[in-house]
């Protein structure tokens, strides 16, 4: 039955009085007489004024529910109800800061109290010393559960409070003289660095800074600790073995092992052995006889590979490394494109500092949880992250830091030549669809879907290259350079453009045997006649010192702003005596136009973890000439007979002298005249790879 209106006002009076005698606590509203309504003088329900019951009134300590609160005494009044949460994070060694969910009075009248307190009117929030840490913990504490703040991890207090020895301090005298005496200034400053940190650091010095020199050295101050295992590519197995015959000449040849196959484990298992190479792919085929070793020191090279905790070369050496004392990780570059790649190196560093992958990725990579599992793409608190990396795990000094004589790199881009790029209708059409699902496809779909447009884009590509590299030769004021791309065809398109030009050069691709390619490099820096280098961006890398080249020439992108970073420094980097130019060759409408924006942000977030000082964004850019037609770049080439060529390059075995010419191929097994053939046309995600890259040929 419908209530009438005298009804409802009468019910509702009531429900006020109750509400208000719930919040008061006044036990003396109960005596009160109900709220009558007398309907004696009608009225109309709009003309009924309503007139609060007396224990309803405001006093001097009360006020009304629906009024806001009064000023006096209210900033010490905790908030009812709702739940103030806050972040607490390091902005540097020395300094930490607190980001609440809202503002809170009773919160800011405690960072008020403190006596290191200093606002950031940037950021809008507060700052304190370390040593007030706890007082702050102590003082919000009482708050709770109104006010709760997040603490800094144990951990992080762990490394702050950790004393460490002073690099300064350190007597190098036990290191061999003859490693001793080469190391500049600056490497020493790192050897000093890794004594102090026990042995058990990283060197992430920039490309050409000497990491292996460095490496060596602090081996050589734990030489009681040996055996020594050195883990690295497959390409630099004998350049260690070499390095280690010049540098440290008391460590017997018979006594250096290097394990690539079974017939080896009875040499490595040998007591006399003092020193075992292994690549990353041999280590997850004999974990159970390196573990067997007991190796007292270890050296990672090119640490950053190991970016997946799951991969099996990562568990592999997580079950070597526990049982070592000494472990020394070298990487120009820690983390390729964001910060989760760094957690598998830092637990070889420190095992069990770090609760979990979980936890680091929620701290430091922004980490969610999605419905495909957790999500950690992200970045986050890179400052303290950055804390934590300086003050325990690594050092990072870059050429601009420690080599003055050595000038600076520019980045050049060059805009191809639309009319140069092999769009017809039909491919056009095709890569604005696949640009479409890439824009459009979920997280998990987008790797595949830009991999499919980049793989496409590679075709339409090739004319505009040609004819750069024709118009580069052309011109005829550039020495040696180098060509990094990453497809098989467009490898291919540009060595049969250097054959139609007459221009001899060297390839080095997956497929180039490792013991071949110290002689291609030899000649392409020696030989005047050798002018490029053409090289597997992914292949060649790192670990080559081409500094006969001022120019590096990018006919491709990467996914990793570190791979190409480091593609750059094969001519940057110590020896060279000139100015290095690194030039991209970009097309629109192409998967160029996702690519680089993509390599300037990650760029910029290994910038905020202090990886990196690159950047992409301040390029100069130039336009390809367009003055010619495509079919002065597309003309055909009789087919050469390899037979006649010394293997990785388009030398003539007949153009050079005869004892330098045996000298080369003497070293070299099978190999092709372009060395093509065996390109990887896949590219690998920086996610999903790492489970394949444990059984690849690094």
């Amino acid at each position: 039955m419908a209530c009438t209106k005298e009804e409802i006002e009468r019910k509702r009076l009531a429900a006020l009085q109750k509400r208000q005698n719930k919040l008061l606590g006044n036990n003396e509203t109960s005596k009160n007489s109900p709220i009558k309504y007398s309907p004696s003088s009608p009225r109309s329900f709009e003309q009924t004024k309503f007139e609060p019951p007396k224990s309803f009134q405001l006093n001097s300590n009360r006020s009304h529910p629906y009024t806001k609160p009064i000023a006096s005494g209210s900033e010490n009044n905790v908030p009812i109800g709702k739940v103030v949460s806050g972040s607490v994070y390091l902005i540097s060694d020395e300094r930490f800061e607190v980001n609440p969910s809202e503002f809170c009075t009773p919160l800011i009248n405690v960072f008020k109290s403190m006596p290191s307190k200093t606002f950031d009117m940037k950021s809008k929030l507060w700052n304190f010393s370390i040593h007030d840490y706890q007082e702050l913990v102590s003082k919000v504490a009482p708050l709770a559960p109104h006010i709760v703040l997040g603490p800094l991890p144990p951990y992080v207090l762990k490394v702050l409070r950790e004393k460490t020895m002073d690099p300064n301090s350190i007597d190098l005298s036990p290191i061999e003289a003859t490693l001793r005496h080469k190391l500049m200034p600056f490497q020493e400053d790192g050897v000093r660095f890794g004594i102090s940190r026990r042995g058990r650091c990283m060197i992430a010095d920039d490309m050409g800074l000497g990491k292996t020199f460095q490496a060596l050295a602090i081996a050589s101050y734990y030489r009681d600790n040996w055996p020594l295992l050195i883990v690295t590519t497959s390409s630099m197995r004998e350049t260690w073995q070499n390095k280690i015959e010049e540098l440290l000449p008391s460590v017997p040849l018979v006594n250096i092992a290097t394990l690539t196959s079974g017939k080896d484990t009875q040499l490595v298992a040998d007591k006399q052995t003092e020193v075992v190479i292994v690549s990353y792919k041999i280590t997850s085929m004999h974990t159970d006889l390196l573990k067997s070793k007991n190796f007292g020191v270890v050296i990672i090279d090119e640490s950053h590979y190991l970016k997946s905790h799951k991969a099996q070369c990562t568990v592999a050496l997580n079950g070597i490394t526990r049982k070592c004392q000494r472990t020394i990780l070298l990487s120009g570059t820690p983390a390729l494109s964001r910060p989760a790649e760094l957690f598998t190196q830092l637990t070889l560093i420190e095992p069990g500092l770090f609760p979990s992958y979980t936890e680091f990725g929620k701290r430091y990579c922004d980490g969610k949880q999605t419905n495909f599992g957790w999500d950690m793409t992200g970045q986050s608190n890179l400052a303290e992250l950055q804390v934590l990396l300086q003050k325990r795990f690594l050092i990072r000094r870059t050429k601009e830091q420690v080599l003055t004589k050595l000038e600076e790199k520019t980045r050049e881009t060059v805009i191809l030549d639309d009319t140069m790029l092999e769009f017809g209708p039909e491919v056009q059409k095709g890569l604005s669809q696949m640009a479409e699902t890439y824009k459009s496809s979920k997280s998990a779909d987008k790797q595949s879907a830009l991999i499919t447009f980049f793989s496409e884009s590679a075709r339409v590509k090739i004319p505009a290259i040609c004819k750069y590299i024709k118009q580069l030769l052309e011109d005829g004021e550039t020495g040696k350079f180098l060509i990094f791309a990453h497809h098989k065809p467009v490898i291919e398109a540009i060595c049969l453009t250097l054959d139609e030009a007459g221009v001899q050069y060297i390839c080095i691709v997956g497929s180039t045997p490792s013991n071949t390619r110290a002689d291609l490099v030899d000649k392409f820096q020696h030989t005047e006649s050798c002018r490029c280098a053409v090289l597997s961006i992914t292949a060649a890398n790192s670990g080559l010192t081409l500094t006969a080249a001022n120019l590096v020439l990018f006919a491709e992108l990467h996914w990793n702003p570190g791979i190409l970073t480091q593609a750059e420094s094969r001519a940057h980097r110590l020896g060279q005596r000139g100015a290095v130019c690194a030039r991209y060759l970009l097309a629109r409408r192409t998967a160029d136009d996702l690519m680089w924006p993509l390599l300037q942000h990650k760029l910029h977030v290994l910038n905020n973890v202090g990886l990196s000082r690159d950047t992409f964004e301040d390029t100069t850019m130039k336009h390809q000439d367009s003055k010619n037609t495509i079919s002065q770049y597309l003309s055909v080439c009789v087919p050469k007979n390899r037979n006649d060529y010394i293997p990785g390059t388009n030398i003539r075995k007949d153009s050079v002298n005869t004892d330098k010419s045996i000298s080369i191929e003497d070293k070299q097994s099978t190999s092709t005249g372009n060395d093509c053939d065996a390109v990887d046309n896949s590219f690998l995600d920086d996610d999903v790879d790492d489970e394949l890259m444990a059984n690849l040929d690094l």
